[in-house]
């Protein structure tokens, strides 16, 4: 990382109580050295971890804990640090302090500085394993997803309590990627509610098997972490992956094609926009198997019948919604597409052969024509998967 990238930036650091508050002195003086002008905001029992003294020494400002606190010049904290901010983080985020955001609660510093300000906010939490996996934490974690809060999801692995699981402070080096990428991509789609769907669906024939593609789902995701960077609020609806979820977005997890359309319907009157990048199976078996099929035939036959055809759906009560649709093809890319975009009544289609070299379901790159529903054609040279996200979004733009 090249120093002074945040130079000119404000970047208003709270920490909440929790054993990975010491990691705070490494992001405070990473930040630093990046060019930033860092104001720290400690709860009480921060401060039980990690002293004020060493924040404010590292940050070389005051660090507030008290909100009544004689201030040292004629301002409130709250509001002066609020207006300050071109950036609020918060990390570690203890399921404490996500509660009192989510439902509206403002009665430490923190929450009320929260509360009062209108720069972006980055949230990274950190507790015990099985307070994440609480279902009421799990909702607050959701409302503050879905009110635009950037979530740094937290990794898995031996907690300080001596669980193992999901629950400990993401990793600095990725907190701090996620405050750069902040920075440096333009909020061009803040406002903007995006449904994306992604990776393949499973139509099983038995309890032990399935019918399924070979997707891996890292397009989608792709572009719903880029609708993300750039201020939208995300959705993704995602077939089975080995993914990490984006960072800020709301992720919906199904199976079968049939819940895939249930979900994205469910969630299609939000959606301003709506770009399906999932591998949908298109048929299933007629009849799932109760227990598992044995091996008495040489010959098995499975009868198929259709699934759902969800961007045909979709196409037909788009409305003024914008819908951006995917053909993997294997030949004759271009002309299935362009058939596919006026048979299903869609804005934009991002077309691309998956048997060719650095390309298709598994790579990290992909080659790709994007066919206009007004006729126009733009070819692109072989990209990363997360470059092409950020050119599809400029396109959709356009629309």
């Amino acid at each position: 990382m090249t120093c002074n990238t945040l130079e000119g930036k404000t970047v208003v650091l709270g920490i909440t109580g929790g054993i990975a508050a010491y990691k705070a002195a490494d992001m405070v003086s990473r930040l630093k050295k990046l060019g930033a002008c860092v104001h720290v905001i400690m709860t009480r029992n921060a401060v039980r971890f990690i002293t004020p003294l060493t924040l404010q020494t590292l940050s070389q400002n005051r660090v507030v804990v008290d909100m009544f606190e004689q201030p040292h010049y004629w301002e409130i904290d709250h509001i002066s640090l609020a207006q300050k901010a071109d950036l609020m983080v918060i990390a570690p985020a203890s399921a404490n302090i996500i509660g009192k955001i989510a439902n509206g609660i403002a009665d430490d510093m923190l929450s009320t500085t929260v509360m009062a300000t209108k720069a972006h906010v980055i949230i990274a939490p950190a507790m015990n394993t099985n307070m994440y996996h609480n279902p009421f934490f799990q909702q607050n974690l959701n409302k503050l997803k879905e009110s635009g809060f950037t979530v740094v999801e937290p990794g898995e692995g031996r907690l300080a309590c001596g669980d193992c699981g999901k629950g400990r402070l993401q990793d600095i080096n990725v907190i701090i990627d996620t405050i750069l990428n902040f920075f440096k991509t333009r909020q061009d789609y803040k406002g903007t509610n995006a449904l994306v769907t992604a990776g393949p669906t499973r139509e099983p024939i038995d309890p032990v098997r399935f019918i399924t593609n070979h997707s891996s789902g890292k397009m989608g995701y792709a572009i719903a972490e880029a609708f993300a960077q750039r201020g939208a609020r995300v959705k993704l609806i995602t077939g089975p992956t080995h993914l990490d979820p984006p960072q800020g977005a709301e992720v919906i997890r199904i199976q079968r094609a049939r819940e895939m359309l249930d979900r994205v319907m469910e969630h299609f009157p939000w959606a301003d926009v709506v770009v399906k990048a999932a591998a949908v199976s298109d048929y299933r078996p007629r009849e799932e198997m109760v227990h598992k099929l044995k091996k008495h035939h040489q010959r098995l036959e499975i009868p198929l019948v259709k699934n759902p055809d969800i961007l045909m759906e979709l196409g037909r009560i788009k409305g003024d919604k914008k819908l951006i649709g995917f053909a993997a093809e294997t030949d004759n890319v271009k002309e299935y597409a362009r058939r596919k975009l006026l048979e299903k009544n869609i804005d934009m289609i991002v077309a691309n052969n998956v048997t060719a070299k650095d390309a298709g379901f598994y790579s990290d790159t992909n080659k790709v024509s994007i066919i206009f529903a007004n006729g126009k054609e733009l070819d692109l040279p072989n990209m990363p998967k997360r470059k092409l996200a950020h050119i599809i979004l400029d396109e959709i733009k356009t629309l």
